[in-house]
């Protein structure tokens, strides 16, 4: 066995780099904190547990998040098998049972043989080298500091919020009906639908609701993530920007009324029982109180029971053009590594993907290897380009889009580009493998 490689923390890209290093014959003790210290978001002391929706997005080849999956295969994700066995209906986006899904990778990691699972806090970056740091993006103020203090740059953040989920049986099926946008999948779906009345008397009740104090400087300005607003917030910028937004009712026919409603509140299965359903998009703040008064203005939510409420919680994330390279090492010590949501990849699978590179490369430096840089025309590799390399002024949490692929040289229609994107991508990672030392 080669020399060991340290991981601080146990959520997603932590268990792909020590699960990464681990199968490359590297010692790996894995610390993570739960359950001696909680955060304000985990419930359990699982590993990997899901904080927020149960959804890891489009696991169609034609997306970009399908690619992303797609090149995380091909490197072995511990997190994509695990979710494949743990997977619940989601139309065509892979989504799992939370529970099942962290019992598989928590069983997985701890039978690797060359993983020793350490249940402490770190307080401050280990002397030890490599070591790959993933606490993510409720990293705790002391290794903050730490952090601060080794890198020489301030963490920047920005608040994200998790939607509540209820349970089936507390739903009134009579008012819903079941069915994916535009067909695609299976029918995952429940959908609550509204007439234009039903529709602004909501977004009245929500506009007047009481939201939770988050006890913070920042709370007058908060910096949301775009691609996780609160609802209210959406609602504050136009009467109706939720029925454009998480509301929209394309794609979907009421088969009771033949027509499609005005706006939609979906549901989407959490569990492999049914037995639990969240609300997509309707991540909030709202005070558990005003959240059971005005979520149960939804048509077939009125006696709904609720297994979690939404909140909101700060997200810590480095100011990484300043830190770290492509191979997600910093900049002084070719032996420290960031991954997941602390360098700015925001994503249950982008995080889970930063963590397949780090722990690559940090058993590659255990075995006196060079660590790699995968290619820019791969989604992972421009996402991690994305992350080193964004001027900083500009830098903010990014997720998988094909917009931060190299362009195309010679100007195509639009759905064109998107297939030869991706048939670069293809290649550029095929070659890239099959010259791998």
């Amino acid at each position: 066995m080669k020399s060991g490689v340290i991981v601080v923390g146990g959520g997603l890209a932590g268990v792909e780099a020590a699960f990464q290093a681990a199968r490359r014959g590297v010692s790996v003790r894995l610390y993570e904190m739960r359950p001696l210290v909680m955060t304000p978001a985990h419930r359990t002391d699982k590993l990997a547990e899901l904080v927020c929706s149960n959804s890891f997005k489009s696991d169609s080849p034609t997306t970009a998040h399908g690619l992303l999956k797609e090149e995380m295969r091909k490197l072995g994700s511990l997190i994509l098998d695990c979710a494949s066995k743990a997977a619940v209906p989601g139309g065509d986006a892979l989504c799992v049972d939370r529970e099942a899904f962290a019992d598989l990778v928590t069983a997985s990691i701890e039978a690797q043989p060359n993983i020793s699972v350490v249940r402490q806090e770190v307080t401050s970056i280990p002397d030890e080298r490599p070591c790959v740091i993933a606490t993510g993006p409720l990293t705790s103020p002391a290794l903050c500091e730490s952090i601060k203090e080794v890198t020489g740059a301030r963490n920047l953040h920005f608040f994200d919020a998790i939607a509540p989920s209820v349970e089936a049986d507390s739903i009134d099926m009579t008012k819903v009906f079941r069915q994916s946008r535009y067909g695609k999948g299976e029918a995952a779906y429940l959908n609550c639908p509204m007439t234009r009345h039903e529709y602004e008397a909501f977004v009245d009740a929500l506009l007047s609701a009481e939201i939770v104090d988050l006890h913070l400087e920042e709370e007058r300005d908060p910096a949301y993530f775009e691609g996780c607003l609160p609802i209210e917030v959406i609602a504050r910028r136009g009467r109706y920007a939720l029925a454009y937004g998480p509301m929209k009712p394309v794609g979907l026919v009421d088969p009771r009324t033949g027509r499609r409603p005005f706006a939609v509140v979906q549901l989407r299965q959490e569990n492999a029982d049914a037995t639990v359903y969240g609300l997509v998009g309707f991540q909030t703040q709202l005070k558990i109180a005003e959240q059971q008064r005005v979520f149960r203005m939804i048509p077939g939510l009125e006696r709904a029971i609720f297994v979690r409420y939404g909140q909101v919680h700060r997200n810590t994330y480095l100011e990484s053009p300043k830190v770290v390279t492509c191979a997600l090492h910093t900049k002084t010590d070719k032996a420290l590594f960031f991954a997941g949501q602390l360098v700015g990849v925001e994503g249950y699978m982008e995080s889970a993907a930063s963590g397949i590179v780090a722990g690559i490369n940090a058993a590659r430096v255990a075995q006196g290897q060079p660590p790699l840089v995968l290619p820019k025309e791969t989604l992972l590799g421009a996402l991690l380009d994305y992350v080193a390399n964004c001027s900083l002024k500009d830098f903010q949490p990014m997720n998988s889009n094909f917009g931060i692929l190299p362009p195309i040289p010679q100007p195509h229609p639009k759905k064109l580009n998107k297939t030869i994107k991706i048939d670069r991508a293809r290649r550029a990672l095929e070659n890239f493998l099959a010259n791998l030392d």
